[in-house]
């Protein structure tokens, strides 16, 4: 159990990602009586559960390998996927907020302080090193999505400008990162096999960006709306991509495909309920529908990869 610890992976947190994510659209639907309060509670516990388990296993990594932590605090890709586990704190503070606002109010502190100083740390890291094109993935865009998370739950516990400091500076670096992204991925080399599912994390910043916008300005205006048509837009991008995602090795990364498709499937529920647009309703329905399908593929590829031992070994 030890020795599988060594290289237990920071990319763990893509399934709590996943599942919570999962819990909050379970949630959603329970409060607009698309779903029984059954299958929302549950969820809410088990990804609860997830995100402890895999916080004591990575903590006791950290006690025990805390040189491997190191290495992978300091690894040109790695220390992207770090962020992973400040956004797991906000996505549990969301999942809680209806249910258990004091806890929320924990998770979203503890999120946000270690968001804000492990955003800090991966840009100053991407400064102070040179870097090739190749490099670039979509797992850069991690640091930024959480960013965009913070005024989610931020807006019941601070003042709106505090989180509209964390939207714009979220919106910023996505926009950013996407000109080099699209730069790095129509002129050079194309992306390796493992970080093809990453892709789909180019779906989160637009989705969780417009359900933030709405949480802050609670407004259905021109920005809202631009934001929610860039998903869309991304999601077609990605139904024609579909051939790119066939054939491929399975790698924990593959829970990359699965958080965005929820944050897609909130955001059309959040238009529904702005708009009364029934379009917004089978489109939030359609996605909900892959998701789940998704979270039960990669769900039971991960369970054999744990099975066969291929998980915590070292990748490098």
């Amino acid at each position: 159990m030890k020795d599988r610890l060594e290289f237990f992976p920071v990319t763990s947190y893509a399934v709590v990602m996943g599942l919570t994510g999962l819990t909050i659209v379970t949630g959603k639907y329970y409060h607009l009586q698309w779903m029984p309060k059954l299958i929302a509670h549950g969820m809410l516990f088990f990804s609860l559960a997830v995100f402890l388990l895999i916080s004591v296993m990575y903590g006791l990594k950290a006690l025990w390998f805390f040189d491997r932590v190191a290495e992978d605090f300091h690894h040109r890709i790695r220390v992207n996927f770090f962020s992973a586990i400040s956004i797991s704190f906000l996505l549990q503070s969301i999942a809680f907020l209806a249910y258990w606002p004091i806890l929320s109010l924990v998770f979203w502190w503890v999120g946000t302080i270690v968001h804000t100083i492990l955003m800090l740390y991966t840009i100053g890291f991407w400064i102070r090193h040179n870097f090739e094109i190749q490099f670039m993935n979509p797992a850069w865009f991690i640091p930024v999505v959480g960013n965009i998370l913070v005024p989610i739950a931020g807006v019941e516990f601070m003042p709106a400008t505090f989180s509209f400091f964390y939207f714009a500076v979220g919106i910023f670096f996505w926009l950013v990162l996407f000109t080099i992204f699209l730069n790095r991925a129509i002129f050079h080399h194309q992306l390796p096999e493992k970080f093809i599912p990453t892709l789909f994390i180019l779906l989160a910043p637009p989705a969780i960006g417009f359900i933030a916008y709405i949480r802050i300005t609670q407004s259905w205006d021109f920005f809202a709306a631009l934001l929610l048509h860039l998903t869309i837009f991304f999601v077609a991008l990605l139904v024609v991509l579909f051939r790119s995602f066939f054939g491929i090795k399975f790698f924990i990364s593959w829970w990359a495909f699965t958080f965005p498709m929820m944050a897609v499937t909130i955001a059309m529920a959040v238009a529904y309920q702005v708009t009364a647009q029934d379009a917004y309703k089978y489109g939030s329905w359609v996605m909900f529908s892959c998701a789940v399908l998704m979270v039960l593929f990669v769900s039971y590829h991960t369970v054999l990869k744990i099975r066969a031992h291929e998980i915590c070994v070292n990748e490098d």
